[in-house]
């Protein structure tokens, strides 16, 4: 249950509206449901401010399904990262809402009471097209979380100019997250554009020399740019709950 809601409850009961035993219903609850192949953590909203996700890859889509039935039992909706299209299938047939995104694999049911955070947005940059899949999935991850998304796509260093052309959309930032393949310069250059926090997310994207990641991974740890951060390869998930910490009030 997430801590809004929590505190609507308190609120109700604080003005008369709601019965005591009627709110501690709705919070006796034990903190975990076991399905026997899952433990699903029903309290990690009341904790960090946000639901359990549910990561896809290597579920079967029944399995996810379930996980999702009880996430969405609390009222917290559920997000589904690296969810196939059988999964992404099996999601939508189950809750028509559910917002299935091909390109960031992912399954949204959004909460039934969404709150958005008042911070500032976050960036999320791309060097090339070929790194979008990573960038969506940080990018609804963020949606679900509550923050506003601006995308700055395609400004890689190959053409330096096509990012100082986007200063403006970086500076209205609380945090710009950079996601690149093959060299894996751009988090440098835009670590030097900006004070906000810089977290860099370096994808699979480019030839054999860039090792599946890890010549861009190389890059990004040694960045001459103080101060930005890095998260593992092809991890857009990873870099949204970062920024969401980060901007956390």
């Amino acid at each position: 249950m997430r801590r809004d809601r929590v505190q609507q409850l308190l609120q109700e009961v604080a003005n008369g509206r709601l019965p005591v035993e009627a709110a501690l219903a709705q919070l006796d609850d034990a903190p975990v449901d076991e399905l026997g192949f899952a433990t699903v953590d029903t309290h990690r909203a009341l904790r960090q401010g946000f639901p359990e996700v549910v990561f896809g890859q290597g579920k079967l889509p029944a399995q996810t399904v379930a996980i999702c039935e009880r996430l969405a039992a609390h009222g917290d909706g559920f997000l589904v990262t690296r969810a196939d299209d059988e999964t992404r299938s099996a999601l939508a047939a189950r809750w028509p809402g559910v917002e299935a995104n091909a390109m960031a694999r992912t399954a949204l049911l959004r909460a039934s009471v969404t709150t958005r955070r008042g911070a500032k947005p976050v960036a999320v940059v791309t060097a090339g097209t070929s790194d979008l899949p990573v960038a969506e999935e940080a990018a609804v991850t963020l949606d679900a979380f509550g923050h506003e998304v601006l995308r700055v796509t395609d400004v890689g260093v190959a053409g330096i100019h096509r990012i100082l052309a986007k200063r403006d959309t970086l500076h209205g930032a609380g945090v710009v997250i950079v996601v690149a393949g093959m060299d894996g310069a751009l988090p440098s250059v835009v670590g030097g554009l900006v004070r906000v926090p810089v977290i860099a997310v370096p994808t699979s994207v480019g030839y054999g020399a860039a090792f599946a990641g890890v010549a861009p991974l190389l890059t990004m740890l040694n960045s001459c740019a103080a101060g930005v951060t890095v998260c593992n390869i092809d991890n857009g998930f990873g870099a949204a709950v970062a920024a969401s910490r980060i901007l956390a009030d």
